[in-house]
């Protein structure tokens, strides 16, 4: 194989970005990309828009980010963007269908790609620097083959990820409709439950008449009979945070992932979880996390996010590792006193973070930001349901977990593949012909999601 430069298979585009006063957060115009900001895990969500775009990418091309801390990372274009100066669009010669080996090629080869930015304490990639890269060229009909074996995996990774939207949207849905609105179903309570004030008439409480009373604490209306008190008092006990070590060492022979306040988003089904490999004390194996334990970041955030994001563990979340998981010392876990509750603490917690409220329980130590858990947890009210709701709740919410985390297992095993693979499809060791006859290709890769 003789090596080619990049310029000789890819159309690279760099970004420009438009003037100030073209543009906006109102959706006129076109929408701009300056960076990985606005990116995904595939395709990026916008922010602004622009009436003057300089430079336009078209839809399947890759977006690769060229200016920064964040030089190399990629997404995918799903449509035409505005793009600004942190961003290059590339995209094959030959067209869309090698686009897929183009970005792991570009992914491959990235750690070569970004030591032509060494010595500059912002990187910063430049046409040329692209442009003239070389690496070493396969035959043409391969590359092909090689980018639709590269689809397949990732629609499949993609497919999963837009069926767990879907299950998310559904969960929120009843969960506003019920806890929020308070038109909770109001047939019979669960045998051997109180009914608690909720009356059995199988129509939605609230907008059929059920008696709503006037609560002091929370200044508005809720269903008779339903207590309020403090997210703490559902707590039942925590678990602090470990570090270990790198390796076995002395009585350090217990193997972990340690959850960080990285992973959070990874655990919760928004990015790769990256927990690293510790080794702890066997006495403190009572710090590893079960199923319904749950796990608060208690330092870190930005001035634009606070600590307090949140992931919860079901029996499915632990399956996704080799090991028990702990947490780090960077973060909480909780047992709640009553697991049914689970997933309405859950949407209490990140109804409260997601309005901004635990901006304001944030100390700093050191220039750190701490979350003041205890003092957010006793401090918070909510109104709490009767049992048997919540217990209903947890039945809805139940199999829509299971499915969400075998989907995020089965991404996490399609990507450990892709990337175990793409070295050897990438320097000939393997063909596609010989992967897809020992694994018997994902069939499913190609199919189309459908909504609903």
């Amino acid at each position: 194989m003789s090596k080619v430069m990049l310029s000789e298979i890819a159309n690279i585009k760099m970004g420009q970005s438009p003037q100030g006063e073209t543009c906006n957060e109102n959706g006129v115009g076109i929408p701009l990309l300056n960076g990985p900001a606005e990116f995904t895990d595939f395709y990026p969500v916008p922010r602004q828009y622009t009436t003057d775009p300089k430079k336009i990418c078209q839809e399947k091309e890759i977006l690769f980010c060229v200016r920064g801390s964040t030089t190399g990372r990629m997404n995918w274009s799903d449509r035409s963007y505005a793009i600004g100066r942190g961003l290059a669009a590339i995209s094959h010669k030959e067209g869309q269908s090698y686009n897929h080996y183009l970005k792991y090629l570009i992914e491959y080869n990235l750690n070569s790609i970004l030591n032509l930015t060494s010595g500059s304490t912002f990187p910063n990639l430049t046409n040329d620097n692209l442009s003239s890269f070389k690496f070493y060229a396969i035959d043409i009909k391969v590359q092909k083959k090689i980018s639709k074996f590269l689809s397949d995996l990732d629609t499949k990774i993609e497919l999963n990820n837009k069926i767990n939207v879907e299950l998310e949207a559904m969960a929120k849905t009843l969960y506003d409709y019920w806890f929020v609105q308070f038109d909770f179903p109001t047939s019979p309570p669960l045998e051997g439950c109180p009914q608690d004030g909720v009356v059995s008439t199988g129509k939605p409480y609230k907008s059929s008449g059920g008696k709503m009373v006037w609560n002091e604490e929370l200044k508005r209306e809720i269903p008779e009979g339903w207590e309020v008190d403090n997210l703490g008092n559902w707590i039942g006990k925590d678990k602090s945070g470990d570090w270990g070590k790198e390796a076995i060492e002395g009585n350090y022979t217990e193997k972990v992932h340690c959850i960080r306040g990285a992973d959070l988003n990874g655990l919760n089904g928004n990015g790769e979880v990256k927990a690293p490999i510790r080794y702890i004390l066997e006495k403190n194996s009572h710090k590893m996390l079960d199923p319904h334990d749950l796990i608060v970041e208690i330092s870190g955030g930005s001035p634009t996010q606070s600590t307090g994001r949140m992931a919860f563990i079901t029996k499915e979340t632990l399956e996704r590792f080799d090991a028990p998981i702990i947490c780090s010392n960077f973060c909480k876990a909780v047992t709640l006193e009553d697991e049914i509750y689970l997933y309405n603490f859950v949407f209490e917690w990140n109804r409260a973070y997601d309005h901004g409220v635990l901006f304001g329980f944030e100390g700093k130590t050191s220039g750190i930001k701490n979350l003041l858990f205890e003092t957010f947890v006793s401090n918070y009210f909510v109104a709490k349901p009767p049992t048997h709701l919540a217990g209903k709740f947890y039945e809805f919410m139940e199999p829509l977990q299971i499915k969400k985390q075998k989907n995020l297992r089965e991404n996490q095993q399609l990507a450990s593949l892709r990337d175990w693979l793409l070295p050897m499809l990438m320097n000939g060791q393997v063909t596609v012909g010989d992967v897809e006859q020992e694994l018997g290709m994902v069939a499913e890769g190609r199919e189309e999601y459908k909504k609903g």
